[in-house]
């Protein structure tokens, strides 16, 4: 840490339009990835490694998960090009191919070191969105290592779009504020009281594989609130990434070691099914690492300061009744009615940490334009949850998220219905007319619907599903 003297005189040397601005800056450069949420990669990005000498820097690659970031789809892996769309603009990712004048090709293994630990390039700052404040952590050696894998990668003349920042956020110089603020140089130091196994997940979790940078909340300024390390965070675009402490409801104290194993290897298990970003991280980064990595890596995250449990506010039995109807209805085929789900295909319900979030947005977002997990070498199948903005109204995908975030021994905070009209609104996922030659003859006394057996169920399968449990006509 630094001194409290050192903080308060380089505090009091930024003037407040350099505060603002860098702000700004961090807003969009520390969220990065996060708050873009950009389009899947291409699936399998990684060269052949033909020269054993690379192998380790390849490695060093997957622990990062580099190729994310710096691959558009179908593009030449690490090419870059990527854009990482923010509400202060859009930056795209750097081309760290070798060649010479788009890439990084005359750069020096120095160059390279001081841009993972000190976010400096030779022509300039950087923005974090390159997690340099993460990448400190890497020693030399896998600098090196890393350096000289991208080295033996095949060129690419590709550049990078510049990137699209109005004044001021576009003056990287402003960085220098941010980092002398937030920004704490050096290695990952071993920690001798911890075993080799701990120390090996310490140093993967809070340097090459950066996890804070999604799993933590931020302050004002766009850096990591460290009190509440892996507490959770919003990500932007509808996304929350998950808390990962120990905490047994909302975090990953409930999963034993070996669905946690299961997750980070295949990208699925009883509990969840990895997509989006954290879909990207299991197919490009855990998924291949060795088995002895992925268990460091459980090890140092069971030894983490559990966040705090709440007491979440209780919701409307009727609107728990409502969502009762809807998940009927359109959830328990593939879920089941008691929530069970199916292994490796639906996951489990009850118990759910990804349910019981303080943040719903995740939730939320699936319900509205679905989901797809990644395909892994263990999992190549991927599977699907589909959309139902074109079914379901806001207060219908209210109360169903209520309703599976607080049965069968979940609790979490009731769903606000202005939370689902404003996400609705961000994604562009406006209800659509039911398709032509819908059915509506749907007769079937279901002892499991809502309504009264031998009773016309047609507004199941529809958007009236669930408005007689609310008392409407």
């Amino acid at each position: 840490m630094r001194a409290p003297l050192q903080r308060a005189l380089v505090t009091g040397l930024l003037s407040l339009g350099i505060l603002v601005a860098t702000l700004s800056l961090v807003a969009i450069g520390l969220s990065g990835i996060a708050n873009g949420q950009p389009p899947s990669a291409t699936s399998g990005p990684y060269p052949p490694v033909k020269d054993p000498d690379v192998a380790k820097g390849y490695y060093v690659a997957v622990q990062g998960d580099c190729v994310g970031c710096h691959t558009v789809p179908g593009g030449l892996p690490f090419a870059g090009g990527r854009p990482l769309v923010t509400p202060f603009g859009t930056i795209y990712s750097a081309n760290i191919t070798p060649d010479k004048d788009a890439g990084i090709g005359r750069w020096s293994a120095d160059d390279f070191y001081r841009a993972l630990h000190e976010g400096k390039a030779p022509d300039g700052h950087l923005y974090p969105a390159f997690p340099y404040n993460y990448y400190t952590r890497i020693g030399r050696a896998d600098s090196d290592a890393l350096f000289a894998y991208l080295r033996s990668l095949p060129p690419s003349p590709n550049r990078s779009p510049r990137n699209d920042l109005p004044f001021p956020f576009n003056i990287r110089a402003l960085m220098m504020g941010w980092n002398l603020l937030f920004l704490d140089v050096g290695e990952y130091k071993p920690d001798p009281a911890k075993s080799a196994a701990w120390n090996r997940g310490a140093y993967l979790v809070e340097g090459p594989g950066h996890c804070a940078a999604c799993h933590t909340p931020k302050n004002l300024f766009g850096a990591p609130r460290t009190s509440r390390d892996y507490h959770g965070g919003d990500i932007g675009n509808g996304w929350y990434a998950p808390d990962i402490t120990p905490n047994k409801r909302t975090g990953i104290g409930g999963w034993s070691d070996e669905e946690l194993f299961q997750y980070l290897k295949t990208g699925r298990n009883v509990h969840a099914n990895a997509a989006a970003d954290m879909g990207e991280v299991v197919a490009y980064s855990t998924s291949r690492m060795t088995d002895d990595d992925v268990r460091a890596i459980i090890a140092y995250l069971r030894d983490r300061p559990a966040r705090a449990d709440d007491s979440p506010e209780k919701p409307d039995p009727a609107v728990m009744k409502a969502g009762e109807a809807v998940y009927i209805d359109t959830c328990a085929a593939c879920h089941r009615m008691d929530g069970a789900g199916s292994m490796a295909m639906f996951p489990r319900l009850p118990g759910s940490p990804n349910l019981q979030q303080p943040n719903p947005g995740t939730l939320i977002r699936v319900l509205l334009v679905g989901s797809r997990s990644l395909p892994t070498d263990a999992r190549p199948t991927p599977t699907s949850m589909p959309a139902f903005n074109w079914k379901l109204r806001d207060e219908q995908i209210a109360a169903v998220a209520t309703y599976v975030r607080n049965s069968w021994g979940n609790a979490a905070a009731p769903v606000d219905v202005d939370t689902v009209t404003k996400m609705r609104k961000a994604l562009g996922a406006d209800r659509r007319t039911l398709p032509d030659g819908f059915p509506t003859d749907m007769h079937h006394p279901n002892p499991e619907t809502v309504s009264s057996p031998h009773t016309d169920s047609r507004q199941n399968g529809t958007d009236q599903a669930g408005t007689a449990a609310l008392g409407q006509p």
